[in-house]
């Protein structure tokens, strides 16, 4: 069966009686969540990670409950194996990485998640990155991100079928060194069509016009000729 959801979400019973549904914490929560939850690791003893636990889960917990604004109101509604629970689900942290002294994978220094924020953003859906990052989650951001790079290569493929070149056969090829897939199999078509130059990205006789205008020098862009008797 095709999968119809990007993510799963769940529903749980607080200590007062409140239902709650769980779903993968916005980036808005997610940002400030892990910020606290590098604090975990420097915890001197269990104790002490369930108070850094606390104040994790308290950054995040208006995206479920608003009303929950203080360390007091949410040792009322949580017990522990709620919270690791909540833990896994909004945030994807499993019991053994909330834990004194663990280190995990689960940091920002290996994920460059403002690089992403800028690629998603310039599709122009939202007017500012507070209101991306309160509208979407990570799996939604991934997903939305998948969709749009597969929606630009099909454009790239689709212009490079009506020269005749086959961009999937050009993708697979070997790379050249500083030199992009993309920009190499265009410099071959541009070859191809007006007969100069060879095809490679680097001969003298490709840059002409604006992209020798770009690179500074070319064939009417700044080289001068002339005839010796």
């Amino acid at each position: 069966m095709m999968a119809t959801e990007i993510y799963e979400t769940r529903e749980i019973y607080l200590l007062d009686g409140r239902l709650i549904e769980l779903s993968p914490l916005k980036l808005k929560y997610l940002k400030k969540f892990m910020n606290k939850f590098d604090d975990i690791k420097k915890a001197k003893s269990d104790a002490d990670a369930i108070g850094k636990i606390t104040e994790c889960l308290l950054v995040i917990m208006p995206q479920f409950c608003p009303d929950i604004d203080t360390v007091e109101k949410l040792e009322d509604i949580l017990d522990i194996s709620t919270m690791y629970e909540i833990l896994n689900f909004a945030a994807g942290i499993k019991k053994e990485e909330a834990a004194p002294v663990q280190e995990t994978e689960n940091t920002w220094d290996n994920f460059d998640l403002a690089k992403l924020e800028a690629e998603i953003f310039l599709t122009g859906i939202w007017k500012n990155y507070d209101e991306l990052e309160s509208s979407i989650s990570l799996p939604e951001l991934m997903a939305t991100l998948e969709s749009k790079r597969d929606l630009d290569y099909n454009e790239k493929k689709f212009l490079a079928a009506m020269q005749g070149v086959d961009l999937d056969e050009q993708v697979g090829a070997p790379k050249q060194d500083n030199v992009d897939p993309w920009e190499a199999m265009k410099a071959r078509v541009e070859a191809k069509v007006s007969g100069i130059g060879n095809g490679d990205p680097n001969d003298i006789l490709s840059f002409q016009g604006q992209k020798a205008h770009q690179a500074g020098f070319g064939i009417g862009m700044g080289l001068e000729y002339g005839t010796e008797l």
